[in-house]
């Protein structure tokens, strides 16, 4: 008996080892008959370009079952790429795997990003022309890297065509899902979401209500905060954001007192500097490219304004988290990034 669906597994340094098992046990459920994980209706391989461990995020290793270049790219359906932590370092990789994906896509076979798997594919070109999703976290970076290619803000996942992304995180059991609908049928792709504590597959364009923060928040200053994080990188003002609401700064300026007990311009610089912290502590970028990344500006200003909300400059900042054993991850506004 043939698989309905054939997925070649490409985990890369660093990656995030929850979209990887959630992707993978979902998966496995729908993949047999009651709970026998055989992989009878849908199959798959986890690869790398050596038999070498992948390490993960969290310091977990995988082990590789086979090369790359030993398998018949063109008996897979699927090539599935985990991207690593550091976005710009798994955009990075792009010469030692540019060949594998450029092969792999003029073979048929559908190319999946997760995570920061979209880093990969856009410095490979391979996402030219097709839309993409990438975890919230990174979208000013990804906007930054690559101007040219169309964003969906805060989804989590596109499928469009023979390219797909995904934003990570849990949103790899609604793209399994997605995936083996197609294929399996919507029953064996909701086989075993039970098991797994998921009551329902969210939709791709699903808003994360852990996103909205704070109790009592009114819904013009959650819209708000969803366009501060989509124009992050912009030099957008508070009367633009107010307009595309349909109120009055003044009447923005007054919700956000009511919620955060400061002006909707404070908590959006806020949002910026926090998002700056991040990047110093997660990335090589330069000061210049990180004040573009957040909309401040240039490097002077950005400089500036890390003084006097962290109380020391953004080298120091930087050197502190290498000092401290490295990189470190920093708390958003809008969430966390584990």
């Amino acid at each position: 008996m043939s698989p309905d669906i054939r997925l070649l597994i490409l985990p890369l340094p660093e990656f995030a080892l929850l979209p990887f098992g959630a992707f993978l046990d979902k998966l496995r459920f729908s993949a047999d008959d009651e709970d026998y994980s055989q992989q009878r209706y849908c199959s798959w391989t986890v690869a790398g370009l050596s038999r070498d461990p992948v390490r993960s995020s969290s310091g977990a290793v995988v082990q590789v079952e086979a090369l790359v270049s030993q398998l018949d790219l063109a008996s897979f359906d699927y090539l599935v790429v985990f991207g690593g932590r550091n976005a710009m370092a798994t955009a990075a990789l792009a010469p030692c795997y540019k060949a594998l994906l450029r092969q792999a896509g003029k073979a048929g076979v559908k190319l999946v990003g997760v995570d920061n798997g979209a880093f990969l594919l856009a410095a490979c070109g391979l996402l030219e022309g097709h839309k993409v999703v990438v975890h919230w976290r990174h979208e000013a970076e990804f906007r930054a890297a690559f101007p040219q290619l169309q964003v969906l803000p805060e989804q989590l996942y596109c499928i469009d065509g023979g390219r797909i992304t995904c934003a990570g995180g849990t949103a790899a059991i609604d793209l399994a899902v997605a995936l083996l609908s197609g294929v399996c049928g919507r029953t064996r792709a909701l086989k075993g979401l039970a098991d797994m504590l998921v009551d329902d597959p969210r939709d791709s364009r699903h808003a994360l209500r852990s996103l909205e923060l704070g109790p009592g928040q009114g819904r013009q200053v959650q819209r708000a905060q969803a366009l501060m994080r989509h124009h992050l990188g912009t030099s957008w003002a508070v009367e633009r954001l107010a307009a595309e609401l349909g109120i009055s700064r003044r009447q923005l300026d007054r919700q956000f007192h009511a919620s955060h007990g400061v002006s909707a311009k404070a908590w959006w610089l806020e949002m910026r500097l926090q998002q700056a912290r991040w990047r110093l502590l997660n990335s090589s970028h330069s000061l210049a490219q990180i004040a573009d990344e957040v909309g401040l500006g240039d490097a002077s200003y950005l400089g500036k304004c890390i003084r006097r909300r962290f109380g020391c400059s953004a080298l120091e900042l930087r050197a502190g988290a290498r000092e401290a054993g490295g990189a470190l991850e920093g708390t958003n506004l809008a969430g966390e990034r584990s």
